[in-house]
């Protein structure tokens, strides 16, 4: 049996009894590091199957005025679901910024020329890229195809908001102010309501204070009896006419005599007038004899004539031959 080593304990480096050799546990736990190797790899591996490592993709270029609230690894939805990831984002040379995102070909079909992409920034959450197609019969999306992007920021518009609330607030404390419109409004108000139901009520409101308000009801009062008066008399004066003109003896009585006496009188107008017309008839028949008797008459006088001067001629003869007066007085017809 050897001796020990100088300088140390007797039965230091003997085994315990019941413990392995040493090679049989580096050999396990060299074997247990390389499971624990195997497994990460593995997770990665699959992982990266997972987020689409090794499936085959299109590029896709959306360009914006600015990439705030875009973080690489988005999704990029469509209808709810993922059909696309940002893989990158750059700064174009225009100034612009550009999303680089990639879609895998199992779901580019649902991309088309006339699709729509939107990034919308919430009050509440994080942004969102979203795409929208409206007509699915359009070409595809082709690989590498820059696409413009509508930003849509609602916290954009709480500036705008907010301006619009100071102005609302604004206008309510003027509107609201002491010696606003509104406030003399209600005072006058108040004041009529006060009126209202003070004694007078309405009266006392028109008149103004309670001796004018008084005058007024006396005034109104009188003017009420005077028109009952009125009215009364008018009531009288219409039974009287009602009794004269339709009462028997009134006046639509003797208004029915006198129809039927003009009734009658016309009926014998009528009968006048029938002999008128035979009056004339027979006066036409006189006057067409008068024509013929006046053209007779012509002749007639034209021998009278004649004769008349035979006679002064012979009145002439007798004068020269006998001595009797010159002036003789023999009148024509």
């Amino acid at each position: 049996m050897t001796d020990p080593t100088p300088g140390a304990e007797p039965g230091a480096d003997a085994p315990l009894p019941g413990t392995p050799p040493v090679h049989n546990a580096e050999f396990k736990a060299a074997l247990l590091l390389v499971l624990m190797f195997a497994l990460v790899a593995g997770s990665v591996l699959y992982l990266m199957y997972a987020r689409g490592a090794f499936e085959a993709t299109q590029q896709l270029v959306l360009q914006a005025d600015d990439s705030e609230g875009v973080v690489v690894g988005m999704d990029v939805t469509f209808s709810g679901f993922p059909v696309g990831r940002v893989r990158r984002i750059e700064l174009g040379a225009d100034g612009k910024a550009r999303v680089i995102v990639d879609v895998p070909r199992s779901e580019a079909h649902w991309l088309r020329t006339s699709s729509i992409f939107t990034l919308e920034r919430g009050l509440v959450g994080g942004a969102k890229l979203r795409a929208f197609t409206g007509l699915p019969s359009d070409p595809q999306l082709p690989d590498g195809a820059a696409r413009a992007l509508l930003v849509g920021d609602a916290g954009a518009e709480i500036p705008r908001l907010l301006a619009a609330a100071k102005d609302l607030l604004q206008n309510l404390t003027a509107l609201t102010g002491s010696d606003s419109s509104l406030e003399l409004t209600l005072r006058n108000v108040k004041g009529v309501t006060e009126k209202l139901n003070g004694p007078g009520g309405a009266m006392g409101l028109i008149a103004g204070d309670d001796k004018n308000s008084q005058k007024l009801l006396e005034r109104a009062n009188a003017l009420l009896l005077t028109v009952d008066r009125v009215a009364q008399k008018a009531d009288s004066l219409i039974g009287n006419a009602d009794s004269r003109v339709f009462g028997k003896g009134g006046v639509m009585t003797d208004a029915q005599a006198t129809v039927v006496q003009m009734n009658a009188l016309l009926a014998d107008a009528r009968n006048s007038l029938k002999k008128l017309d035979a009056v004339l008839a027979e006066a036409q028949a006189v006057g067409a004899n008068a024509k013929a008797a006046t053209a007779d008459l012509g002749p007639l006088r034209a021998d009278v004539e004649s004769n008349l001067r035979k006679i002064e001629q012979l009145i002439n003869e007798l004068n020269r031959k006998w001595p009797f007066k010159h002036t003789p007085e023999i009148k024509l017809p």
